[in-house]
């Protein structure tokens, strides 16, 4: 598999979801604003954040992660080359995709992985007069002219067309082409995308290459949280990094996350990610376990089919539509059989080269220093006696040290 990751380093538009998509704030200028930091200095700080989440999610590294502003000029000749096939047009503010040129030219139907039925007019919040169609997107916005009194953006570039940055959709088919060809197989997003940003993509890439662009897109359905919508704004917006404070490792959230299926919603809360634990120091327990017992006897016919059906079943689950849920019921019903447990212990490590759980090491073991015995034998104690402010003013020494304590009832 060539697999190709692209960063979204340059900042769009607030409209991108909420109206026309052309419309709007500037989502990096906004953040610099507010963080008091560069268009560039939010990138790189989010980019580096999510690298290091990415890491510690045990996510298989693509060929190339590929950044958006490294290639501007990439997206300069796409549209250059829609340009030259004549799907584009000029207004005030942009250079635009004409959508009903493209069906006219092509035969091709725009919009054809849409299933809201909503790319039409007074669909959006906000309409620009100027476009020929609704349905038609910026492919290269024109900066702000610095004469009529507004800021100069951080992120902007030179083109044939005047200074400006490029369009939402564009550099996800510039990228594409230039690293997988003018046709490839999968493409994945979430699902939010599939009615406005991937057909925009399909129509500028097939505009321009006159080939089918993708065969398979993979639409992941969004992570809610407590039965509701994430929000910055509703306070449930949690980093890998909320989590560790509160005891769990980002290995915990992928086994809540194999545990649902990718294009079903999958609804967060604090005690399915504590089953997630629990069960993961389950399998990494059994694991150990069967690597300390003896070694391999000689199998009957019998143990070496039961071996060889539950292989076939995992990836069977895994082939079915990366059915993640099943594929971890075989791999529970497999550790719990009469099969051996030295094969027991191969199997499970030849599912996780799928599952990714890195049963193959062994789970580090935090070493509490003295003075943090000494500390939580004291808060105990002060509990016991109902000094609970003092203890609590104790528990928050020990959690500026690094350590986490959770309480039980005391008898």
């Amino acid at each position: 598999v060539k697999y190709i990751m692209n960063i979204t380093d340059v900042g769009h538009l607030t409209g991108d979801n909420l109206g026309d998509a052309d419309l709007g704030e500037d989502r990096m200028e906004k953040a610099a604003r507010k963080e008091r930091k560069t268009a560039w200095d939010v990138a790189k700080f989010y980019t580096e954040a999510f690298l290091t989440d990415f890491e510690k999610l045990n996510l298989t590294k693509p060929e190339k992660f590929v950044k958006a502003t490294d290639h501007i000029q990439e997206q300069i000749i796409l549209i250059k080359r829609l340009e030259e096939r004549g799907l584009t047009y000029k207004t005030s503010d942009g250079i635009y995709f004409d959508t009903l040129e493209y069906e006219k030219k092509t035969g091709n139907k725009y919009g054809e992985l849409s299933t809201l039925d909503k790319i039409k007019e007074g669909a959006r919040v906000e309409i620009n007069i100027e476009k020929k169609n609704p349905r038609d997107f910026a492919l290269w916005k024109f900066s702000p002219s610095t004469s009529s009194g507004q800021v100069r953006r951080e992120m902007e570039w030179e083109s044939i067309w005047g200074r400006g940055f490029p369009g939402w959709h564009v550099e996800c088919s510039a990228m594409s082409i230039k690293y997988l060809g003018s046709a490839f197989d999968i493409h994945v997003g979430g699902e939010d995308l599939r009615s406005t940003h991937h057909p925009n993509e399909i129509a500028q890439s097939e505009g321009a290459t006159g080939k089918k662009f993708v065969n398979y897109w993979i639409h992941g359905a969004f992570l809610r949280v407590d039965g509701g919508r994430m929000g910055k704004s509703l306070g449930n917006t949690y980093r890998i990094y909320d989590l560790e404070v509160k005891g769990f490792s980002a290995l915990d959230l992928r086994y809540f996350y194999l545990s649902g299926k990718y294009n079903e919603p999958l609804n967060f809360t604090w005690e399915s990610l504590e089953a997630s634990k629990t069960a993961l120091e389950k399998l990494r327990s059994l694991m150990k376990s069967f690597k300390n017992e003896k070694e391999r006897t000689t199998l009957s016919q019998e143990k070496n089919n039961n071996i060889e059906e539950y292989r076939n079943r995992f990836w069977e689950s895994v082939n079915e539509d990366l059915n993640t849920p099943q594929a971890l019921a075989v791999l529970w019903e497999m550790l719990k059989s009469s099969i051996p447990s030295s094969d027991k212990y191969d199997l499970a490590l030849s599912f996780d080269e799928v599952l990714g759980f890195e049963l193959n090491k062994s789970p580090k073991e935090v070493k509490i220093p003295e003075e943090i015995k000494k500390l939580i034998q004291k808060r105990n104690r002060l509990r016991k006696e109902g000094k609970f402010e003092e203890a609590d003013r104790i528990r928050k020494g020990i959690g500026e040290k690094g350590f986490n304590l959770g309480d039980e009832k005391i008898s």
